[in-house]
């Protein structure tokens, strides 16, 4: 219980410094819209979506591999029970 504590802690610090850096990129793309610049701000967006994107992909990938390894196994158990019996 004492570890995810901590790390809970360490997390909920770890992302008050990420709540800072949106208000700094928020400046910067304002800034350059306004002086219509808009590439910086379609990297942003395009960065964002991937930084969405990736754990759904990762979960996904794993997912995938569980279920083809549960499948595998019940299929060698139903060849072992038909041959066993």
């Amino acid at each position: 219980m004492k570890r995810v504590t901590i790390l809970f802690l360490l997390l909920l610090a770890a992302s008050a410094q990420s709540f800072a850096q949106c208000a700094m990129c928020r400046a910067t793309l304002e800034n350059n819209l306004s002086n219509g610049n808009p590439g910086i701000a379609l990297g942003i967006n395009f960065g964002i979506l991937y930084l969405l994107f990736a754990p759904y992909f990762a979960i996904a990938v794993i997912a995938f591999f569980w279920y083809r390894t549960s499948k595998n196994n019940a299929l060698r158990n139903s060849i072992k029970r038909h041959f066993a019996g």
